[in-house]
């Protein structure tokens, strides 16, 4: 079990989840309501800037991918409003060029999912420096390799002949794969 940052260390509390995954948003919100985070909730990048924009809060987790746009451009404006927020990425399309990409723009970590919520408060509190621990259950790699081919398969526009193309993979073995369910 990982020691959780102390969250009375912090005067602001406030917190903005955005998230398009509406139970995932809710089970998210409710757990950090219950660890002493004052959670805003929404569920587009639209609804996320119109939030940032009357009132930014200290803290935000963002999902990546959302149905109206990416969440990185919430990041980004969160931290022009309030250089001192700390905001981390959620995303179940891990990889290292978003990482980075999402720690450029202002974000303190980045996290796959399902994340937990103390994963969740580990991260937004964890001290500018110091490295968070390595998660207790990580993917394994057939569910990093599954993660990877969704996510071309989706850039592809779900063109099979296309993500084979791209991934060097036979056809027919991309469509065993695609048929399959998600590895745990």
């Amino acid at each position: 079990m990982t020691a959780i940052p102390e969250l009375n260390n912090y005067a602001d509390r406030s917190l903005l989840i955005v998230e398009d995954d509406k139970p995932f948003l809710d089970r998210l919100s409710r757990a950090m309501e219950s660890r002493g985070f004052s959670v805003t909730a929404c569920d587009s990048v639209t609804d996320g800037l119109a939030h940032i924009g009357k009132a930014a809060p200290a803290f935000a987790v963002v999902d990546m991918r959302l149905g109206d746009g990416n969440g990185l451009d919430v990041v980004s404006a969160l931290k022009r409003q309030r250089p001192d927020a700390r905001a981390i990425v959620l995303t179940g399309y891990g990889n290292i060029a978003t990482a980075v990409t999402a720690v450029k723009m202002g974000a303190v970590d980045y996290l796959s999912k399902p994340a937990d919520a103390d994963d969740v408060v580990a991260a937004l509190l964890a001290i500018t420096g110091e490295k968070s621990e390595p998660p207790q259950n990580p993917m394994s790699a057939d569910r990093v390799r599954w993660e990877h081919i969704q996510r071309i398969y989706e850039m592809c526009n779900r063109n099979v002949s296309e993500t084979a193309r791209r991934l060097n993979m036979h056809r027919r073995t991309l469509q065993r794969i695609l048929a399959k369910r998600a590895p745990k």
